[in-house]
């Protein structure tokens, strides 16, 4: 599924040169690089603020908790995620409630958020999943008329763009993960919170460090979750490459639609334009899913499940908050999807190689 090793020399040098620069400055922790690679990401993304954490759950919590949403008050998101979406409301001492997904691209359904509106709901925590941007207008303008804030889990959405605007930018706040498996990754774990808005960059600041305003005054209760100066260096240096890697994503994705010729297998929806999907992974269902993820790895193809069990469905979280007509979507999809290999190092013969044994499976 990722090829790290395969990875350009000309990266792999940089990275070790901005670690020694890193080393050689004496400066470990909320220095200089994360204040250069944070300018790069807002940048980036196009707003005026960021704010470098441990990682990107930790930025959703940090995002909730600057936005003052805590104990009592309700966040609606999805169950087609990673566990830490939802564990990050849980963190901030919110109330998860749970809405299905459209079964064309496993996104939030609009829809099944509005049965699940209640006096209590403070946000809209809008996952852009696998990668892509999808009805984000319609979002903007409920939460507007709804007087809720949206905020974007875009651990998965790095550049993904709609009608000019990158991931991070529609809601008051996003939030990202540079976890290294990330279309922008680090060595380890690395997160960031983007905004628009000072007070909340303000917040978050102080929230990341203890809660300290200046040095051993803290005048609000925060955590440790600081993104390290050696993560940011080499951030710095993968982010020159992550135009280039997006573009070789999107073009295995656009062979994969072309060429993926199998009754049994079902691809998600196509972008609404090219630039919204960037394809941090390329999922389709299948009825018989692991009949074909076997198939695969038969013919040398690693396929991997994201995610097999639904949040509602761990055990944590059988009594979270739901859509009052169930999360039916969530289920099919979580029993049938599976992500093919979709990543910048992937040449043209494992491509090749990837549709033919695909299109080769024949269900039972």
């Amino acid at each position: 599924m990722n090829d790290f090793q395969s990875e350009p020399p000309a990266l792999r040098e940089s990275m070790h040169a901005s670690a020694q620069r890193v080393l050689e400055s004496g400066w470990y922790v909320l220095g200089k690089e994360v204040e250069k690679f944070e300018a790069a990401w807002a940048d980036t993304c196009g707003v005026s603020h960021a704010i470098g954490v441990g990682n990107g759950m930790d930025a959703i919590e940090i995002a909730l908790r600057a936005l003052n949403i805590g104990p009592g008050d309700e966040v609606i998101t999805t169950s087609m995620t990673a566990f830490a979406t939802v564990l990050a409301v849980y963190r901030a001492g919110a109330i998860p409630v749970l809405a299905d997904i459209e079964p064309e691209t496993a996104l939030l359904s609009l829809e099944s958020v509005k049965r699940c509106v209640t006096q209590r709901t403070k946000a809209i925590l809008l996952v852009h999943l696998y990668g892509q941007l999808c009805n984000i207008t319609a979002f903007q303008q409920f939460c507007e008329q709804q007087d809720i804030y949206l905020i974007e889990d875009c651990a998965q959405a790095h550049l993904a763009k709609s009608e000019g605007h990158t991931a991070g930018s529609f809601g008051v706040v996003g939030a990202y993960s540079f976890y290294p498996t990330k279309n922008l990754g680090a060595l380890g774990d690395a997160g960031m919170l983007v905004t628009n808005e000072a007070d909340i960059a303000a917040k978050a600041d102080r929230l990341r460090n203890y809660g300290q305003s200046v040095r051993y005054y803290h005048p609000e209760l925060g955590l440790n979750s600081r993104l390290d100066e050696i993560q940011a260096a080499i951030l710095l240096e993968r982010l020159k490459w992550l135009d280039e890697f997006t573009v070789r994503r999107q073009s295995i994705a656009n062979a994969f639609h072309a060429r993926v010729d199998n009754p049994s297998v079902r691809l998600l929806a196509t972008p609404e334009t090219k630039e919204a999907h960037v394809y941090h992974l390329f999922v389709v269902t299948c009825t018989q899913r692991d009949a074909l993820q076997a198939h695969l790895a038969n013919e040398g193809v690693q396929a991997l499940i994201h995610y097999p069990v639904p949040v509602h469905h761990q055990e944590p979280c059988v009594s979270i908050k739901r859509d009052p007509y169930g999360l039916h979507v969530s289920e099919e999809h979580a029993a049938t999807c599976l992500s093919l290999p979709c990543h910048p190092q992937m040449s043209d013969i494992d491509l090749n190689h990837v549709i033919a044994a695909v299109n080769r499976f024949l269900p039972a």
